[in-house]
């Protein structure tokens, strides 16, 4: 079987880092948005992070283009759609994306009608596609934790209809999760799922205390657990998932070439991991690349990769009848 035709799960992929090129373009074309450049490799080269970024600070600075043209329902529904029309055509059966609608609401649309646009956007891509998908809510960690609040409350009413799952992601100061315990709180008490962004950045303990101090469930990247004892052993112990991104780990410099990653250590050691793009156009990826690295660099056996996908399926946020759909595509 090859990599493009084999099934595959992705928890972990960010709507604005994976926008189509030629889309915002077009978008930007039509609602008058200025850009560097409407020649489409040279706009790449705006778009896609360099393999040797500096920091995950330098990464970042790449979604700032993407949100201009992401202000709209209609933009939002077509990059949604076209998204999940990338992943299905690489014979992603599942895929969980997730944004943070804040972002969304510089031209006027409110928070509702963002999360609406996106669900609208990924039904969408399910009816014509063999895809199942899932929305995960993103509050930035540089915003007040009153807009934290605001999404929480604002996307409770999408629960159950498309959204399933809270995260907190952007850049990462040590100790952010204690900020963040009241919102996160309330969003589990709603019927949220959790998973935190976190161990991206060199600090192992932010893993720790996304755990004991959010409830995380899973965790975005997590590399940094391999330099922090005490959160190894919590994620291990309580069969934490890691979402784990490997070329958007090799740009942020969270390891320095795919041949330190720890994947496959934490995979052998009984650490439950999955693979995931991040984000498809900054990082210049898919599941199928990713898949593809992975299996370079440490030689994935059948059962290896098996073992990966089930995880996946375990750990996605999806109800129980997706579940099993997944698993009997494989």
């Amino acid at each position: 079987m090859s990599l493009l035709t084999m099934p595959k799960i992705e928890l972990h992929c960010h709507l604005d880092g994976s926008v189509r090129v030629e889309t915002i373009i077009d978008i930007a074309e039509k609602e008058g948005i200025p850009l560097p450049s409407v020649d489409k490799d040279v706009l790449a080269k705006e778009l896609i992070a360099p393999s040797e970024c500096q920091s995950l600070d330098e990464y970042l600075k790449r979604f700032s283009l993407p949100n201009r043209v992401m202000q709209t329902k209609e933009s939002l529904k077509r990059i949604t759609f076209e998204l999940f029309e990338d992943a299905a055509k690489e014979n992603v059966k599942y895929l969980e994306v997730r944004f943070g609608p804040l972002l969304h609401t510089v031209k006027g649309l409110d928070i509702e009608e963002v999360i609406q646009s996106v669900i609208e956007g990924m039904r969408e891509a399910e009816n014509r596609y063999e895809i199942k998908g899932n929305i995960i809510l993103s509050c930035l960690r540089s915003m007040p934790v009153e807009g934290a609040f605001d999404v929480v409350e604002k996307g409770r009413k999408f629960l159950g209809k498309g959204v399933v799952a809270i995260d907190l992601c952007a850049n990462e100061d040590e100790g952010f999760s204690e900020r963040f315990i009241e919102p996160i709180t309330l969003a589990k008490e709603y019927g949220y799922r959790v998973t935190i962004h976190a161990g991206e950045t060199g600090i192992g303990k932010n893993v720790l205390e996304a755990i004991e101090l959010l409830g995380a469930e899973r965790i975005g990247h997590g590399i940094f657990i391999k330099n922090h004892a005490a959160a190894y052993k919590k994620v291990k112990e309580k069969q934490i998932v890691l979402e784990v991104c490997p070329t958007s780990n090799v740009q942020t410099k969270a390891v320095n070439q795919f041949s330190e990653h720890p994947i496959y250590k934490f995979h052998e050691d009984g650490i439950k991991v999955t693979i995931n793009t991040d984000n498809r156009t900054v990082s210049n990826t898919t599941m199928s690349k990713e898949i593809h690295i992975v299996d370079n660099e440490f030689n994935l056996s059948t059962e290896d990769y098996r073992q990966i996908y089930i995880n996946s399926v375990e750990a996605s946020f999806a109800d129980q009848e997706t579940k099993e759909w997944c698993l009997a595509q494989y």
